[in-house]
């Protein structure tokens, strides 16, 4: 299915204004003063789907139905990848359904749908789950929102062992679960950790934020975490009342899609669901409020360690009309709208001066409490003036003069090559994201469909779209409650909120003038020269991989594959990476977001994105440990163009200082956010702290932000990639053939690149010593946040790598051991880590880390655990459960991670270069399938020594 908007709530996506303005991701703002009456819900009956209400047809692939007790299923097959599925039940109902003595609860009820029920005992359920190859985290989940609650298995295999057991917990779930009061008070440390995690500065300025637009309404006082005291408190009692009221079949829907039988399947929800009645009255559905009507307000909340941000927002009641032709139809023309606007917002950041950092308009739906239209400022701090002005100004340009054709022209093609590219890769897309997709129709109350509907649909209402039509559509888009003008800084504003909304009203006083049309541009890079010749060619027919050298030293391997139709990803290694650069130097990693954004020599990001608007194709660029890295993701019909793209990257980039001042900005509060939370320190000083000694990965100071420049990261960057060699790797829906020919006239036809020798010293990177006490950092976060963290070292893969698998099954065990003391048995902690990795680049570097969330006053308890079980670990072999527990869902991650294209692209890069690689890849899962408790056993007694741990701290700092 393919909607046009966000559904999305946009408060939860307030801070993510990226340096782009892609077409269908953004939408919309508004000015007015008028509330359209409220639309009234048409409620669907137990049993109904949304297209009983419709005129919009269902995905025909989709089988629908309903038992007698009201109960929703849909089940789809879908045979790619083979032998796979995933199953989904949504229970409609979230916080906002809970009473003032239950919040919070029905996110902690979630909880103990893990930990007991009539067929479960407490403990079992993962385990199980384990045992059929599902990974804790990664297959088996749930999350709880405003509104709705969803169960998640991915299946590795569809037999009917695996299946049954699947839908037997889900129907445990459902209407059987046991809520033991000794359960939950065991599993409320788990969810108070979740709690503090959660409670970060962007999270406080959301919670801000919907009360400040929502004022009065039900969803600003329903927040899914709920409150701490409730969380600590809660009886049994409480659950039992909101399972009871609102786990019932009528609120459930079941989602089964992938590798089966569609009769057999819907036989089995029959047999599994069919005797599932509901206990008690049901729930009432939560009274929401009504929107207020209300003149421009300012709130300005000061919260250190979050970004500058800014929303203009006109709130109004919500639009609960069912979904029709009709109505996707004017949310496609007002989406092109928004698109227009956000181009020009774009264009604006990206200029010699921008007022703002990034910023996008949009309209979302607030769980049917009301809606929002938005627009979305991020900014450097102290120019909160410039950018209200300039987002407000750019608004009422909009609505004042329309949008031009060429404007609109440049939205439809791009939005047409999307939508095109979606269609022709409909049929391998995964059982998740399909079964995702039927999952979010249902609280939108949307009629699923498939891609080519979608092509179709639009195909239809752009057909004969002029833009005097779009026009008038952001013009009515943009009326309601307001404006409400909503400051998040890191700092005091001087004069507070009567200076924001001062601000505003002076600015709503500038006149506007007419937008002017983009210069024409064409793209300059459809020749690099004459096409190389290939002087060998290799196969490697066990991975079905060909490796290609040109008569320049570019390398190529491609690996044609079916794993996703009209998906072909591209990855481009040049010189050495990380290896490259001086060990004393600064580190330019932080930069590297400037180089794309920077464009090419003949043409700027800007207009390379117009011209190449009915283009599907990417470039990204990275420093890797031992490349530095572009990359892509096209079609068939657009390779040579996705290639041209790269090349250019490569041998012509643009280095315009607007980008790197950009980013320089955006960088300027960056300690400040790092340091506001605990896994903020532990993610900046991480990797610097594990290669002490050596600057390639240490963050910079503020004081290095403030004072880089483009021409010094130029200079370290330059000479690798202007003579450095180059690996181009292509994976996905396309051939050898037509691979080596894109190639040829592109990265072939530059000049000779040559191989180049890495001094021995530039591999050499230290290890932090070993500890008896632990390394403190500190944080200014919560006083009841804290991490500790263990680490001991390991070796590289290549000196020994079975013993690199034994190690990693261990660090599986590990962490098995990790969750059942820690989260199961005490209730301390929300999300125990283990962590492994063998270097494949940095010769004897590699670790096994353990590390914890947890209140400061808990760190000594987890260092002496984590020793106990290290002890337990090297003194005795671990049960055959076990190992099949740990190694069981390590390998079918693997099986399923080969079947993607992703997977591929990482496993061949660096292939000829180093044929050690492919070795590895090839015994990856013989090999990890041969270990065995003693080589467990053997890899802990060498690995988790007490001398060999090194240990750090991460707490509040002093006075907190």
């Amino acid at each position: 299915m393919r909607r046009f908007f966000s559904a999305a709530s946009a408060l939860a996506i307030a801070l993510a204004i990226p340096v782009t303005a892609t077409s269908l991701s953004l939408p919309k703002l508004g000015f007015g003063k008028e509330t359209p009456a409220p639309a009234v819900a048409q409620l669907l009956k137990p049993g109904e789907w949304a297209q009983a209400h419709s005129d919009v047809a269902p995905d025909p692939s989709i089988r629908f139905g309903a038992l007698p007790n009201g109960m929703r299923y849909a089940i789809r097959k879908q045979s790619i990848p083979p032998g796979q599925a995933a199953v989904r039940m949504r229970i409609g109902a979230g916080s906002l359904m809970e009473t003032d003595a239950q919040q919070g609860l029905a996110h902690f009820l979630e909880h103990m749908a893990f930990n007991g029920s009539k067929a479960v005992p407490e403990g079992e359920m993962v385990k199980i789950l384990e045992r059929l190859g599902l990974a804790f985290g990664a297959d088996t989940n749930a999350s709880t929102n405003f509104n709705e609650t969803i169960y998640k298995l991915d299946l590795p295999r569809t037999d009917d062992e695996t299946v049954d057991t699947a839908l037997m917990l889900m129907r445990e779930a459902a209407g059987n679960l046991t809520l033991d009061q000794g359960a939950i008070d065991r599993e409320r440390g788990v969810v108070l950790s979740e709690e503090r995690a959660r409670d970060t500065p962007p999270y406080r300025v959301y919670k801000e934020r919907l009360d400040f637009f929502l004022k009065g309404q039900r969803p600003p006082t329903r927040y899914p975490i709920g409150k701490v005291e409730v969380l600590q408190t809660a009886q049994a009692g409480e659950f039992t009342d909101f399972y009871n009221r609102y786990y019932r079949p009528e609120q459930a829907a079941v989602v089964v899609v992938g590798d089966f039988d569609l009769d057999a399947m819907e036989a089995k929800i029959k047999a599994r669901f069919g005797d599932w009645t509901p206990v008690g009255p049901a729930g009432p559905p939560p009274a929401l409020g009504t929107v207020e009507q209300r003149k421009p307000e300012a709130r300005l909340v000061v919260e250190p360690g979050a970004p500058l941000s800014m929303q203009l927002a006109w709130v109004r009641a919500p639009d609960l009309q069912p979904d029709t032709v009709a109505k996707r139809k004017q949310d496609l023309i007002e989406q092109l709208g928004f698109s227009v606007v956000n181009r020009r917002m774009q264009r604006l950041a990206r200029g010699a001066e921008p007022p703002f950092l990034g910023a996008g308009v949009f309209k979302t739906n607030e769980y049917d409490a009301a809606e929002t239209m938005l627009a979305v400022v991020n900014a450097e701090p102290g120019r909160w003036r410039q950018a209200i002005e300039a987002v407000e100004q750019e608004q009422r340009r909009a609505v004042q003069y329309g949008v031009r054709q060429d404007e609109l022209d440049r939205e439809i093609v791009e939005y047409r090559a999307s939508l095109k590219a979606d269609a022709a890769g409909a049929a391998t897309r995964t059982p998740a994201r399909l079964a995702g997709e039927i999952v979010a129709s249902l609280g939108e109350r949307e009629v699923v469909t498939d891609p080519a509907q979608d092509l179709a649909l639009f195909e239809e209402t752009v057909k004969a779209l002029k833009p005097e039509q779009v026009s008038a559509a952001l013009r009515a888009a943009f009326k309601g409650e307001g404006p409400l003008l909503f400051v998040a800084s890191p700092k005091p504003i001087e004069g507070g909120e009567a200076a924001l909304l001062s601000a505003l009203e002076a600015s709503r006083k500038v006149a506007v003038s007419e937008p002017s049309a983009a210069a024409e541009a064409t793209w300059p890079y459809t020749s690099f020269g004459g096409a190389g010749k290939v002087v060998e060619t290799k196969d490697a027919p066990d991975f079905d991989t060909t490796f290609v050298r040109f008569d320049n030293g570019v390398r190529l391997t491609v690996k044609p594959t079916r794993f996703k139709d009209d998906e072909i990803l591209v990855r481009v290694n040049v010189g050495d990476g990380r290896l490259d650069l001086a060990k004393s130097g600064q580190n330019v990693n932080w930069q590297s977001a400037a180089y794309v954004e920077g464009g090419l020599k003949q043409i700027s990001a800007e207009d390379m994105e117009r011209v190449l608007a009915s283009r599907v194709y990417g470039a990204q660029f990275g420093i890797a440990d031992d490349a530095f890295v572009f990359t892509g993701s096209t079609r068939p019909e657009d390779l040579d163009t996705q290639l041209q793209v790269l090349t250019a990257y490569v041998a012509e980039p643009g280095w315009r200082p607007e980008a790197f001042k950009r980013l320089q900005g955006a960088r300027r509060t960056a300690h400040d956010q790092y340091e506001a939370t605990d896994s903020g320190v532990l993610s900046r000083d991480l990797a610097s702290l594990m290669h002490p000694g050596d600057q390639r990965w240490v963050f910079p100071s503020r004081e290095q932000i403030a004072s880089a420049k483009l021409e010094d990261f130029r200079t370290a960057i330059e000479p690798a990639l202007s003579k450095g060699p180059i690996e181009v790797v292509i994976v996905g829906d396309t051939t050898v053939e037509k691979a080596i020919d894109a190639v040829a006239r592109t990265f072939g036809a530059l000049p000779v690149r040559a191989e180049t020798e890495i001094p021995a010293a530039q591999r050499e990177v230290g290890f932090p010593a070993a500890n008896a006490t632990p390394l403190v950092l500190t944080h200014k976060g919560r006083a009841d946040q804290s991490i500790g963290y263990i680490a001991w070292r390991t070796n590289d893969f290549f000196a020994n790598p079975q013993r690199a698998r034994d190690t990693a099954v261990m660090g599986e065990v590990l962490e098995l051991r990790l969750i059942e003391e820690l989260r199961e048995g005490q209730g301390a902690t929300y999300s125990p880590s283990v962590v492994y990795n063998h270097s494949l680049v940095w010769p004897a570097w590699g670790y096994v880390s353990a590390s914890v969330e947890i209140p400061p006053a808990g760190l000594p308890a987890f260092f002496t655990d984590v020793k106990k079980i290290a002890a337990d670990l090297r003194d005795k072999e671990i049960s055959a459960d076990e190992l099949a527990r740990a190694k069981k869902p390590r390998l079918e991650q693997i099986a399923k991670a080969r079947e993607t294209n992703g997977y591929w692209l990482n496993e061949l890069s660096g292939a000829q270069s180093d044929p050690r690689r492919l070795d590895a890849t090839r015994a990856l899962i013989s090999g990890t399938e041969r270990v065995t408790a003693q080589d467990v056993r053997r890899a802990a007694q060498a690995v988790l020594r007490d001398d060999n741990m090194w240990m750090l701290e991460i707490r509040p700092e002093a006075g907190k």
